[in-house]
């Protein structure tokens, strides 16, 4: 069972993403599909329509799942394997979360699933690489959100132009050096196929990962 995190700060686009990458993998991957998601207070997810396209959604709220409810993810992930057994499980954290932290969180439901912690997407947003990356305002909480990143997906790219692009990408790599990028729409598609390839690769292409859980 592989866990992805879709991270980034409050605004990034996240569930957006989430939602057309879910249905991505499950039709074009055939791959089955399992969303947590725990933003609170941001645009829901139905959970009907979604496990009508064949997908299973958990929403966990009370607070975070790096931390205040950690376990509940911890359990969440084990229910999921026994009562779906997902291939994919794609999970939301809040726009505060650490992705290492919710990383340790899901480790702790190996004890009843077979997990592998796949690659943890960091959206960053186009539109406001200044603001994001202020140190006065959020940026050293951004900043720690990219370096625990596997890839930097900048989103929003339909609405700027190729300079405004660019210039996110070198602000990131100011403080990143050596972030991977993949640029991204949710509402054209820009990006998807190259991020749905890099997420469903093969687990034994990839030395770093770590499979842990149940046998």
């Amino acid at each position: 069972m592989r866990i992805i995190q879709i991270a980034g700060f409050l605004g990034s686009g996240k569930t957006t993403l989430l939602l057309r990458l879910s249905r991505s993998l499950a039709e074009e991957k055939g791959f089955k599909v399992a969303l947590v998601v725990n933003e609170i207070g941001e645009i829901p997810v139905d959970g009907k329509v979604m496990e009508e396209s064949g997908m299973k959604v958990k929403d966990i709220g009370g607070g975070c799942i790096c931390c205040e409810v950690a376990s509940t993810f911890a359990k969440t992930l084990t229910q999921l394997y026994r009562d779906f057994s997902p291939d994919v499980v794609l999970v939301e954290p809040t726009g505060v979360a650490l992705p290492r932290q919710v990383k340790l969180a899901a480790a702790m439901g190996s004890r009843g699933a077979p997990i592998e912690i796949g690659p943890v997407v960091v959206l960053f947003d186009a539109t406001r690489p200044a603001e994001l990356l202020d140190m006065e305002l959020m940026g050293r909480l951004v900043t720690s959100q990219l370096a625990d990143a596997d890839i930097v997906a900048v989103s929003k790219v339909d609405v700027v132009d190729a300079a405004a692009l660019e210039a996110a990408m070198v602000a990131v790599k100011e403080v990143i050096p050596g972030a991977e990028f993949i640029p991204v729409s949710s509402v054209t598609g820009e990006g998807f196929d190259v991020l749905i390839e890099r997420l469903s690769a093969d687990p034994a292409s990839e030395p770093d990962r770590e499979v842990v859980g149940a046998d």
